[in-house]
């Protein structure tokens, strides 16, 4: 009896724990169901939103939307990596029913693994374009025009818009008859020289802090009164509103990419956790006997 056990022991040890070829047969499968389901997701996302804003679903609920979808898409994929790569496997002779099951979730979770870093390099630019593909579509070529614009140059445009509509007919707000002279707005090359030099201002101070200094402030409201024919109050008004706007846009894209990485490390733990699951039923099925063409797995 003794001699019996010993050598079941050896054969276990003897035995590898881990089958690789059915790990990476396993991650495999699940990255490419994952990239199925996600170019799927983003045919579902084109046909759920719209240019017109009195159709499609709103921006709130297509975000909420993708998180979910994208946890789903998780769960699936993962789940069927994890059960390739158990029922694949090769059989453990002489291994108890505990040591079996933890070897089944490790499988699982490995294959998991694999099916991430997987994903994450050779199918990352795939992947990002599909899941990107409903919003693009959205913006059509507008989307694909301000991708080689600077976000900064568009504030600076919209500090230097002539104000038009505020300057009277009868006196030009240049003119001592306005009751407040405004130097003349340069031209020509001193024009372009005042943008660009406000331009690296905005753009260096915003990298830094996310705003202009005092100083700053003061320099460009003088710039822009200059340029557009305001007085001073009124271009630093202008200046604080185009600020306070940059900042909510950027304040905007922080919350935007902190909910994204939310639901992505959501999708990872569920999609570790299915994976898993789905390991240790396929291994019970994979070490089960077969009964009158009835598989019956292995006990837990």
């Amino acid at each position: 009896m003794e001699t019996d056990l010993r050598a079941a022991s050896t054969i276990v040890d003897a035995q590898s724990a881990v089958s690789w070829g059915a790990i990476a047969a396993g991650a495999v499968g699940a990255a490419a169901l994952a990239l199925l389901l996600i170019a799927f997701g983003a045919g579902l996302g084109l046909s759920a939103v719209s240019p017109w804003s009195d159709s499609g679903v709103s921006a709130a609920t297509f975000k909420t939307g993708t998180g979910i979808y994208l946890v789903c898409v998780a769960v699936m994929s993962s789940a069927v990596g994890g059960y390739l790569a158990a029922r694949l496997r090769s059989k453990w002779t002489g291994v108890h029913t505990h040591e079996a099951f933890f070897r089944d979730t490790a499988h699982g979770f490995i294959a998991w693994a694999f099916a991430t870093l997987l994903s994450a390099t050779a199918l990352s630019s795939v992947t990002g374009y599909l899941a990107n593909g409903a919003a693009a579509g959205v913006a059509g070529a507008a989307a694909q025009a301000s991708r080689s614009v600077n976000p900064a140059d568009i504030y600076v445009d919209k500090l230097f818009r002539p104000d038009t509509a505020g300057q009277p007919a009868s006196a030009p707000a240049s003119s001592p008859a306005a009751g407040n002279p405004i130097p003349a707005a340069p031209s020509g090359a001193n024009s372009n020289q005042s943008r660009a030099e406000v331009l690296r201002l905005w753009t260096a101070s915003f990298q830094g802090n996310q705003d202009l200094s005092s100083a700053d402030k003061t320099y460009v409201a003088q710039v822009v009164a200059a340029r557009t024919g305001m007085s001073q109050a009124d271009a630093e008004k202008r200046v604080n509103d185009v600020i306070v706007e940059a900042k909510t846009a950027a304040d905007t894209a922080r919350k935007g990419a902190a909910k994204l990485s939310f639901w992505l490390t959501a999708a990872m733990l569920f999609g570790a956790f299915a994976a898993s699951l789905a390991a240790v039923e396929g291994g019970s099925l994979r070490d089960g006997t077969w009964n009158d063409r009835v598989l019956t797995p292995r006990t837990i």
